[in-house]
């Protein structure tokens, strides 16, 4: 009865907070909406259907630079937010960009920008805005731009060619530049900061929906379909998102209507023609940090590579993940990956092995039940920072490592918490679990920087502190320089077997989990080829004919 009452209260209240978010609107407070006159309402375009609901949680406010730099933050930022180019299960396609090209030696790259978009305020997106966007997102460190110090100049040539000029060939910068989300100058030109800007027309972009209510406090969202967005029909004409405390209940109650399921569930919804299960990719996944600046053992590679062999990954595999995923490889790209390498670095569960290792690196056992102390007495004890709901796993890796004759404490804090200690270098070992593994190699790069550029900067780019590998650092600089496809594939293959050997990090495991939901209901949900998440792809809620996709 108590849940019950709660989801009661729970749907009054976000109907008042939508209708107090509407009067706001049309006091000016909030971006000018459509006419509800009944001439414009009988024009309004029907949808498959009406509201997709989905669960929720706050992930920051909407805009490039406002929202939390975690996945669902960005993605929900992306269905406001248009891009040069867009991903589809296979690869890139135009999007605000119709077509695109690069010259021969990979420095220049001119975007035909497309005619007749309009930004949710009704005015004319411009090649201007455009080039504003990326010198912006370079001076700013937007989220979802990674162009920095690679760029030499951004022009524009005409009403409707933009031209970024590179000052060396990159080949990441079709990537990068195309997932840069485009700003509307008009609004952004005055803004010096951008993290703090949050008022309604913060939330103007070109995209297919619009943000029509948001809540910090109850981390719910409402998106409407933009009517006059230039792409693709919406086959959805709202997307929820609203807080549950137990999906897979919330699912089957109809609260919301697409879940991940957990493996020892599965059976459930197997048996009912009504539901539908897709298994995702393997692009999310947990990694342990190595503190190599804060901790001297750690600066040791035989210590990092006996960690290596005394934590059972396939035991996280089967305990925390029940099954739903694959065990980390220690060349840190997924088997998923499009570069993944195969056989390499595969470290199996050897307690033998990484207590030869911890010899050879000047750890000997000590008298009686305490870890194992360095010739000069120092004890091997380690503190292992993790979120509040990765105990679980915390503890196993903790068992592992006594067991070799390491010392672990644990110390759980919030997930923000954590996130900002591993940007700041504040810990010794850490558990971090994200998305982004399956994006192009490049971030092992941000990982090798051992540090990151900024406090707005995703978790998957915090990496690899004290870590001293010149020449790994070498072989990153070329595949980042080498556009020949197949020569930086194989310096990509290179690179996974030195990041082997060397474990500046340790991936636990990638989750393969999987979603369910109800096709009668609706069937249009995709992956992005580089991506793990049904609901993240903007192309989920959109019909996908007449977009065209012309390939590099």
């Amino acid at each position: 009865m108590y849940q019950m009452n709660q989801r009661l209260s729970w749907r009054k209240f976000f109907l008042l907070f939508v209708l107090i978010f509407a009067l706001s609107a049309c006091e000016g407070s909030a971006p000018e909406k459509e006419s509800a006159s009944g001439e414009d309402q009988a024009a309004k375009p029907a949808y498959e259907v009406d509201a997709i609901r989905l669960e929720g949680e706050d992930w920051g406010y909407p805009t490039p630079f406002a929202h939390y730099p975690r996945g669902p933050g960005g993605f929900k930022m992306c269905l406001i937010f248009d891009s040069l180019l867009e991903r589809d299960e296979k690869g890139l396609i135009p999007w605000l960009a119709e077509s695109y090209s690069i010259d021969e030696d990979g420095t220049a790259y001119r975007f035909d920008i497309r005619q007749g978009v309009l930004w949710q305020d009704g005015r004319p997106l411009t090649a201007k805005d455009v080039a504003f966007s990326i010198d912006y997102a370079n001076r700013h460190s937007a989220v979802w731009s990674y162009i920095f110090e690679a760029v030499a100049a951004v022009e524009t040539q005409g009403d409707a060619t933009v031209v970024v000029r590179l000052k060396k060939p990159n080949a990441v910068m079709l990537y990068n530049i195309g997932r840069t989300r485009i700003i509307p100058e008009h609004i952004w030109k005055k803004v010096d900061r951008p993290k703090e800007f949050t008022s309604p027309e913060a939330v103007i972009g070109s995209g297919p929906y619009r943000l029509t209510a948001y809540s910090k406090e109850h981390g719910t969202y409402r998106f409407e379909a933009f009517e006059k967005f230039w792409g693709p029909k919406q086959r959805v004409g709202a997307i929820e998102y609203v807080p549950v405390s137990e999906p897979i209940l919330a699912y089957e109650n109809s609260e919301i209507d697409l879940a991940e399921v957990p493996p020892d569930l599965l059976a459930r919804f197997q048996k009912d023609d009504q539901h539908k299960i897709v298994q995702n990719p393997a692009f999310w996944g947990y990694r342990l940090l190595m503190n190599m600046d804060a901790v001297p053992c750690l600066a040791n590679v035989s210590v990092r590579q006996a960690l290596a062999y005394a934590i059972d990954r396939n035991e996280l595999v089967e305990k925390i993940a029940r099954g739903a995923a694959l065990p980390g490889c220690l060349g840190i790209l997924p088997p998923d990956h499009v570069m993944a390498a195969r056989n390499v670095g595969s470290y199996p569960f050897d307690p033998t092995q990484a207590k030869v290792l911890l010899e050879q690196a000047g750890y000997f056992p000590s008298e009686g039940d305490g870890p194992r102390r360095s010739s000069d007495g120092q004890p091997l004890a380690l503190e292992l920072l993790c979120e509040s709901e990765e105990v679980r796993m915390a503890e196993l890796i903790r068992q592992s490592l006594d067991d070799v004759g390491i010392e672990i404490s644990i110390r759980a804090v919030e997930k923000k918490t954590r996130d900002s200690r591993v940007r700041d270098g504040d810990y010794q070992l850490a558990i971090i679990g994200h998305g982004g593994w399956g994006s192009d190699p490049d971030y092992l790069a941000a990982r090798c920087s051992g540090t990151v550029l900024d406090q707005n900067a995703a978790p998957s780019h915090t990496g690899w502190r004290g870590l001293q590998a010149p020449e790994l650092i070498d072989l990153l600089t070329r595949q980042r320089n080498e556009i020949d496809p197949a020569k930086r594939r194989n310096t990509v293959v290179e690179i996974q077997k030195m990041v082997a050997e060397l474990v500046p990090e340790i991936p636990l495991f990638y989750t393969a989990a999987h979603s369910v939901y109800r096709p009668g209901k609706y069937d249009g949900w995709v992956f992005m080829f580089d991506h793990h998440s049904l609901p993240h792809s903007k192309l989920s809620y959109l019909k996908r004919e007449g977009i065209a996709a012309p390939r590099r």
